[in-house]
């Protein structure tokens, strides 16, 4: 610690820290300024944080300002921040210590007036129309006479009310309403869950379906239609699949579901008109059609009936038609009779001629013919069985030869596999004989090494194993208690014995005192059926 020098100057001012002059400054700062409104461009905004929370700035053509915005103040926000926006936050400042800087905490944003809003209003609808939202080419057309129709709308208000005098004046038809709040903080989500229920509902259930929707409002102010101008609602509407009709406002009002809904109405009764015709007038086109269509068809009829006059006129008459086939018929008649005469000569002819080839003479001529053929064919016979017989009894032969030669070589290829088996047998007899030797050989070097590495053989050169109750060997002196019961196990033969003080390491072995001899006893019987024990190494 440095020593204060005579020139030093000397102070009664009290030493802060850090965190006492933060504190300090924290209370000033907060007792200032406890509540303000500040109006400025919201700057840096990203959405909420992770945690809920929601950081940005207000900034102006000067300065700028720290903002956040706690979890639990953001889902109570009637405006939510967006960037660029144009606001006025009302709140209180404080200040951050961690970074020496100051923010303000914001309870509540609004609106810096309409300006603002239709600037805020503008940059959506750019946006949104950038994505394709608001293309003609995704609008449809309603149908001409739906079924049912759905309507999002306050069930309470006049609205509501005026559709449905509307449609019962033109053409009744079944009303499903989904109620929701038009105005306030939740009116916007309310509108897009209706929309997204309604095309949930599928076809043919219990409940039917709407063939067109109509979100319906009565006019107000540029503030009271927000709800119809967020965003998620004109995503729903632009994601229905059901035709949609958007009656917000008076004609005067705009708001973005207009630019997103198939059909815009300037009011709700519009809207009503435009989802069904009027049934008056359709009964009466319908009236005028049929008529029409009767009248068509009497005067087909006659233009046809005055066509089929005008073609029998030019139509000869039935003597006519038939003079010429009559005088055909009266020529055929008169030349049948001789045609018949002709017909049964020229064919009483042929009978003739036949007759004439099958008389008797011809007959006994062809089978005399046909004897004679079989009579030389039996003479050609017998030198015929004898030559094929020659031929036959050649092939036999020959094929007799061939199957001795077969047989032969056959017999050969047996001789020489004898041979060869023979041959084997008796490299199988050498070769399983020098296996059988080398196999001894190896078993005895093995028995050597086991009699090598026995424990008894180091039994038989003075030492002992000792053994617990349980017949496990003993390898240290200090896992034997006093009066522990062992087993001593010699070359030639095991005494019991139970276990002592242990001795003092001070104290040597007398090489003067003798042992005592140990009478010697034979190897331990085993009982009859009893097996010896396994022979086995010196700790084991």
């Amino acid at each position: 610690m440095a020593k204060a020098t005579p020139d030093s100057p000397v102070t009664n001012a009290p030493d802060w820290s850090v965190s006492e002059l933060s504190g300090a400054l924290k209370r000033t700062v907060e007792d200032a300024f406890g509540h303000v409104r500040v109006r400025g461009e919201i700057s840096g905004y990203r959405g909420p944080h992770s945690s809920g929370h929601a950081y940005f700035s207000l900034k102006d053509a000067n300065a700028r300002l720290d903002a956040v915005v706690w979890k639990g103040t953001m889902a109570r926000l009637k405006v939510r921040p967006e960037e660029g926006l144009e606001v006025v936050a009302i709140g209180r400042i404080t200040t951050f210590p961690g970074k020496s800087s100051y923010q303000i905490v914001i309870d509540q944003i609004e609106f810096a007036g309409a300006g603002a809003i239709m600037a805020m209003l503008e940059e959506r609808k750019r946006r949104l129309a950038a994505e394709g939202l608001f293309d003609a080419t995704r609008k449809r057309r309603p149908p001409f006479l739906p079924q049912v129709i759905g309507v999002v709308t306050s069930p309470t208000g006049a609205v509501i009310r005026d559709i449905l005098h509307r449609l019962s004046d033109r053409f009744p038809r079944r009303v499903l309403v989904w109620p929701v709040r038009v105005q306030g903080d939740t009116s916007g989500a309310e509108v897009a869950a209706a929309i997204r229920g309604f095309n949930a509902i599928a076809p043919g259930g219990p409940v039917p379906r709407p063939d067109v929707l109509i979100v319906a409002r009565g006019g107000g102010s540029l503030e009271d239609l927000l709800g119809f101008s967020e965003e998620a609602v004109v995503r729903a509407a632009a994601e229905s699949r059901i035709p949609l009709i958007s009656a917000v406002g008076h004609e005067t009002d705009v708001t973005l579901i207009d630019f997103a809904a198939d059909i815009r109405a300037p009011t709700p009764t519009a809207a009503a008109e435009m989802a069904v015709p009027v049934r008056g007038e359709l009964l009466a086109e319908v009236g005028s059609l049929h008529a029409r269509r009767l009248a068509a068809f009497a005067r087909a009829a006659e233009r046809r009936r005055s066509d089929l006059r005008n073609l029998a006129r030019h139509l000869p008459a039935a003597e006519e038609l038939l003079a010429l086939p009559r005088q055909r018929l009266d020529i055929a008649a008169q030349r049948l009779p001789r045609a018949l005469k002709a017909n049964a000569g020229a064919h009483r002819l042929r009978l003739t001629r036949a007759e004439a080839r099958f008389s008797p003479q011809t007959l006994l001529g062809a089978l005399a013919r046909r004897r004679e053929r079989v009579a030389a064919l039996g003479d050609r016979l017998p030198r015929g069985l004898t030559r094929s017989t020659g031929t036959h009894r050649m092939r036999l032969t020959r094929i007799e030869a061939r199957l001795e030669l077969g047989r032969q070589g056959q017999a050969n290829r047996i001789a020489r596999g004898q041979d060869r088996l023979a041959a084997l047998a008796e490299r199988l007899g050498r070769c399983a004989s020098q296996q059988s030797e080398a196999r001894r050989r190896r078993l005895d070097a093995l028995a050597q090494l086991l009699t090598a590495l026995s424990y008894r053989g180091v039994l038989a050169r003075g030492f002992a194993l000792v053994r617990d109750g349980a017949g496990q060997p003993v390898r240290l002196a200090a896992d034997v208690a006093p009066g522990m019961a062992l087993a001593l196990q010699f070359a030639d033969g095991s005494v019991g014995a139970i276990a002592g003080e242990p001795l003092p390491e001070s104290v040597p072995p007398d090489p003067g005192r003798r042992r005592a001899p140990t009478p010697r006893r034979g190897p331990r019987r085993t009982r009859e059926g009893e097996e010896p024990p396994a022979q086995t190494n010196l700790f084991e």
